[in-house]
């Protein structure tokens, strides 16, 4: 299969997923790809992932989560973080998460977002809840940022600027980037969970972020035919 490459042609973009190290796993890869083009992404993180660490309590695990995301997002020249704090495990497809993404939308102005797969599965088993919630959200609360009329107040002016969405990890690929330069760094930006990293137990499939992201990388290559790439899925808005 070949696929076509991701649009370029843009400066802003919003990326949005349920919890710190979403993106890591593939897609900054890419986001380091176009923040290195002069482009500017922001990150929007729905929860802080504070269910996600069993031996720790939820306070110090978002505490520390945040921490780690902020400097994973540094490694890809992403220099604006946000948390809107919903929780973790337990998002729910509510106007208040429409709301929310639409505020953030609108807050931003971008002419992208970037999420990750929202479909039902992975190709090796069952999607997370959360991520379910968060992309379909994010697709709803595209068009409620450009809607007046809708969540007035919330996040500044209309905004009806946003071309495209992509969501790394779908099972539905129809696009891919280039990120045989970038891919040490998407690598480095996995490694900066380590708090999330170091609690994973032995074997789990991406404790080792070298293997796990150059090997999906390298297998999504021929999408392009380059040496490494990412595949997304483009859903237009």
């Amino acid at each position: 299969m070949v696929v076509e490459q991701v649009p370029e042609d843009w400066q802003r973009a919003l990326a949005v997923v349920a919890h710190p190290d979403d993106l890591e796993y593939g897609a900054a890869s890419a986001i380091a790809r176009w923040t290195g083009q002069g482009k500017t992404v922001v990150y929007c993180l729905v929860t802080s992932g504070e269910a996600g660490i069993d031996s720790l309590a939820p306070d110090e695990c978002a505490r520390l989560r945040q921490e780690d995301e902020r400097r994973s997002a540094e490694v890809v020249g992403v220099q604006e973080v946000e948390f809107l704090t919903h929780p973790d495990g337990l998002v729910e497809p509510s106007i208040e998460l429409r709301r929310d993404l639409a505020a953030s939308i609108r807050r931003h102005r971008p002419d992208v977002l970037i999420g990750i797969n929202f479909r039902d599965r992975w190709p090796a088993g069952f999607n997370h809840v959360d991520h379910r919630v968060v992309g379909t959200a994010l697709i709803d609360a595209a068009r409620d940022a450009g809607n007046r009329w809708l969540f007035p107040g919330a996040g500044g002016d209309p905004w009806s600027g946003t071309r495209f969405a992509v969501f790394a990890g779908s099972p539905e690929v129809t696009h891919a980037v280039d990120v045989t330069d970038t891919i040490d760094a998407g690598v480095a930006s996995l490694r900066a969970h380590q708090s999330y990293l170091d609690a994973l137990p032995e074997g789990t499939v991406g404790k080792d972020p070298e293997p796990f992201l150059r090997g999906m990388a390298e297998e999504s290559g021929p999408l392009l035919g380059v040496a490494a790439a990412v595949g997304f899925e483009l859903v237009p808005l």
